[in-house]
C-alpha cells in the first residue's frame, strides 16, 4: 500500500513538472505600447504556416491575477496548452494572444487598496475603466490591423481575474467580439442589458470553487438568460477553483467557439 501511494504521488509530481515546463516557445514574445505609454508585453501564438493571404480567427486570452508579472510563462499553463497541441492548430488554426498583466494591474474594474489588491469584488463598471484592461483592448484593436485577422471572428477568453475582465470587455466593447468564454468569474449583473447580448457566452465555473464565488456566474447566466442572449452555464460539482482544467477538456469547447461569426 505505501509502495502504491509512493507511485501515485511520484506520477503526480512529474505530471506537474511537466506543465509547467512545458514548451511554450511556439508563443513568440513582443512588447506593445498604448497611447498613454504603458508598455504591455504579450505571447503570440501564429498558426502552423502562417499564409499572409489568409485571414485568421484571433483568440485573446486573459489569465488570472496569480499570473500577473512583467513577462511570465506562469500565464501560459491556463489556456496556453491547450492552443499549443498538434491537434489543436491543425483543426482550429487561430492567432492566440496572452496579454501580460502587470503586477499593478487588474482584468477588470474594482476596487483596489494600495498593494494592487482587490479590496471588493463588486464588478461595479461605473468605475472607470482599469488601465490594463484599457490596455489589452487597444492591443487587440492593433493586431486586427496589423496581422491577419478575420474581423468577424474575434473571440475573447479568461480565467479567475480574466473571467471578470471577459465579462468587462463585452460590456463596454460588444461590437468587438463574437464570442465570449469567462471561466470561474463574474460581471456587474445590473450593467448587463441589450447591448451585448448578441455576443455568445460559455460560462464555465466548478460549484466548490473557494477563490471566485460560483453564485457570480450562476446570477450573471441568470441574467443573460433573462436579456434571452445565447448563453450556455456549464458548472462542474465538486470542482474547486481549477475549474479550467475541466473546460479546457470539454472536446466541444473549440468547434463552438469558431462556429460563431459577427
Amino acid at each position: 500500500m505505501v509502495r502504491m501511494i509512493v507511485m501515485i504521488s511520484l506520477c503526480a509530481l512529474i505530471l506537474c513538472c511537466a506543465t509547467l515546463f512545458q514548451d511554450f516557445s511556439a508563443y513568440q514574445k513582443k512588447e506593445f505600447t498604448g497611447s498613454d505609454g504603458t508598455v504591455l508585453p504579450y505571447r503570440i501564438l501564429y498558426p502552423q504556416s502562417y499564409n499572409r493571404n489568409k485571414s485568421y480567427p484571433l483568440i485573446i486570452f486573459l489569465h488570472g491575477s496569480g499570473e500577473r508579472g512583467d513577462d511570465n510563462e506562469a500565464q501560459l499553463t491556463h489556456g496556453g496548452s491547450l492552443f499549443i497541441q498538434d491537434e489543436v492548430r491543425k483543426k482550429f488554426p487561430a492567432i492566440v494572444v496572452f496579454p501580460q498583466c502587470p503586477n499593478r494591474g487588474w482584468w477588470a474594474s474594482t476596487e483596489l487598496g494600495s498593494d494592487h489588491i482587490p479590496l471588493n469584488l463588486d464588478f461595479d463598471y461605473s468605475h472607470s475603466i482599469s488601465p490594463t484592461l484599457e490596455s489589452a483592448i487597444e492591443l487587440t484593436r492593433m493586431l486586427i490591423q496589423k496581422e491577419r485577422v478575420d474581423r468577424t471572428r474575434v473571440y475573447i477568453m479568461g480565467v479567475s481575474m480574466g473571467g471578470m475582465g471577459t465579462f468587462e470587455a463585452v460590456y463596454r466593447f460588444p461590437d468587438l467580439f463574437a464570442a465570449a468564454v469567462p471561466i470561474c468569474g463574474g460581471g456587474d449583473v445590473k450593467a448587463y442589458d441589450e447591448r451585448v447580448v448578441r455576443v455568445p457566452f460559455w460560462i464555465f465555473h466548478g460549484s466548490k470553487d473557494d477563490v471566485v464565488d460560483v453564485n457570480n456566474s450562476r446570477t450573471m447566466f441568470a441574467r443573460l438568460k433573462q436579456l434571452r442572449a445565447d448563453v450556455k452555464y456549464t458548472e462542474y460539482p465538486g470542482v474547486y477553483h481549477s475549474s479550467w482544467d475541466n473546460a479546457f477538456a470539454e472536446p466541444g469547447l473549440l468547434p463552438w467557439l469558431f462556429s460563431h461569426h459577427k
